[in-house]
């Protein structure tokens, strides 16, 4: 090996190879191996466990900068629910994130509806939106889901759409779907409703997250648990979709890999190199 021509490699080639490595996958998802963990397809039984036509509660807290993480778990568990013919009940406490939700869910609309399958918004589902007062809020919803939000994201009066008309409070759902980048999120969900009014719930979160919310896990708090991107293309897998969190799975492995290499290579260089000296 010329360990000269390393110590002397531009590192644009390194920025280069990393930059390729990053939006090939992007662009062509490479398919690398995935394994689905314990938690991940406990979260997708209990979505699959819920009875047809159901009426879920969803609550979206997260924004703009948690989409790329957080998007792909709020995706294919809206398409999870709506195979089911399950309607859906957004809610949103972090400020800015309504909007990005409703992008999405409007999404996976549309995909439905290229189908053949009619989902009417109001009807099929409604995105409530943001509200401010995070686990007041919660709290709240407990005494009458419209008595939180009075209006929906687009002004609608709340009490007026027929999804609404066979819930009231909490017991008119039989899972909470919580995805979160932090506070108000999984947390407070667990403490102020589950607790209080035992709703079962579901959390997808932030890979940074996770390791938080192992423990409501293990007591049954949580009947399943998507951490991160790792989490989020697992649940691809178990669902046979090739989604963003796949793609950005193998362009964060394939990434991971080489710089590894590089790191492997410097101290080679290093140590092989004569004290005082050049290679």
């Amino acid at each position: 090996m010329n360990l000269r021509a390393l110590e002397k490699l531009d590192p644009r080639w390194i920025f280069l190879v990393v930059g390729l490595l990053v939006l090939i996958p992007l662009l062509w998802p490479v398919g690398l191996p995935l394994k689905p963990s314990t938690p991940v397809i406990q979260f997708h039984d209990a979505l699959e466990a819920v009875p047809d036509g159901s009426t879920i509660l969803m609550s979206c807290d997260y924004d703009p900068a948690s989409t790329p993480e957080l998007g792909p778990m709020t995706r294919t568990a809206l398409r999870q629910l709506w195979e089911k013919r399950c309607k859906v009940v957004v809610t949103v406490l972090w400020n800015g994130g309504s909007v990005v939700v409703d992008q999405t869910i409007e999404e996976v609309a549309d995909e439905f509806r290229a189908r053949g399958v009619k989902l009417v918004d109001g009807v099929d589902y409604v995105n409530l939106g943001y509200k401010s007062g995070n686990e007041a809020v919660m709290v709240l919803m407990g005494q009458g889901i419209a008595s939180a939000f009075p209006v929906d994201q687009h002004g609608r009066v709340t009490a007026t759409l027929p999804i609404m008309r066979n819930v009231s409070g909490y017991s008119g759902f039989p899972l909470l779907v919580n995805i979160s980048a932090g506070y108000p999120g999984t947390k407070e969900w667990v403490q102020q409703v589950n607790s209080r009014f035992h709703l079962p719930m579901v959390s997808g979160c932030t890979a940074v997250s996770a390791p938080e919310f192992f423990p409501y896990l293990q007591s049954g708090q949580l009947r399943g648990l998507l951490g991160g991107m790792a989490g989020a293309a697992e649940y691809e897998l178990l669902r046979k979709e090739k989604g963003s969190a796949t793609r950005g799975m193998d362009a964060q492995s394939l990434a991971h890999v080489f710089i590894a290499l590089c790191i492997v290579l410097g101290n080679v260089v290093h140590r092989a190199r004569p004290a005082g000296g050049q290679a």
